[in-house]
């Protein structure tokens, strides 16, 4: 768990330094920063989405995914408990972007590999290494989009103390189900989810990113099951 403790403490003195640049510029630097962390997250998102080698799993998890999560309203959930964090610690002039930061800064830290393999390594072997590296990539990336976001990305640590923590405890359950293929197709589906926040951030469409996160819990479903399912492309 340590090395998780060290990814949460990247991420909040991350959104530490980016706060003081984000209550230093006005609106049109702002927007200026926003586009740059949306094209770091499109550049992000299109290599990790270049590992899948399952395109068909990849639009049925995606598809299937976006209806259940549509369905359960997954982001309106995630968006409400962003604004009990607000409302509990942090200030009212945090504004109404708090959620949103919360949730963007979520999905962009937890969806990919790293975090899954990180805990992995972490829990069964007692290597943190990869964890570690996350931890400087997320606490740069935690700058740029407190920057542009606001405090609301600080509180995403939360997110990462329980699904990374959650994982790290749990590695040795997951090891048996862990290999390559399953590895690259949820790196593809988290990239796709990551890309998703590059157009929101940018301000191209409004995504509701949040609702096709079953599609991670699809994709390894079609994983487990292709042995005996009539496609694999």
């Amino acid at each position: 768990m340590i090395a998780t403790f060290v990814n949460c403490a990247a991420v909040i003195f991350g959104s530490i330094l980016g706060l003081f640049l984000h209550t230093r510029i006005n609106d049109s630097f702002k927007s200026i920063v926003y586009i740059g962390a949306g094209f770091m997250a499109l550049v992000l998102g299109i290599k990790m989405s270049l590992e899948t080698s399952r395109i068909v799993y990849l639009a049925l998890a995606l598809i299937l995914g976006g209806i259940l999560g549509e369905w359960w309203n997954i982001e309106g959930g995630i968006l409400k408990l962003g604004e009990f964090l607000k409302d509990r610690f942090a200030r009212k002039s945090s504004g109404k972007d708090f959620s949103y930061a919360f949730l963007t800064a979520s999905v962009i830290f937890c969806v990919g590999a790293m975090a899954l393999v990180g805990a992995f390594k972490a829990g069964v072997e007692g290597d943190y290494d990869l964890i570690l590296t996350k931890s400087v990539m997320d606490g740069f990336m935690a700058i740029m989009l407190t920057a542009a976001l606001g405090i609301g990305v600080g509180f995403s640590s939360l997110t990462i103390l329980v699904y990374q923590g959650g994982l790290t405890l749990l590695a040795g359950v997951i090891k048996p189900m862990v290999n390559e293929l399953l590895l690259g197709e949820l790196t593809g589906v988290g990239g796709v989810l990551v890309i998703m926040i590059g157009i929101n951030l940018i301000g191209l469409a409004k995504i509701k990113t949040a609702n096709f996160l079953p599609a991670l819990l699809i994709i390894v479903g079609l994983i487990f099951l292709e042995p005996v399912l009539p496609i694999s492309l």
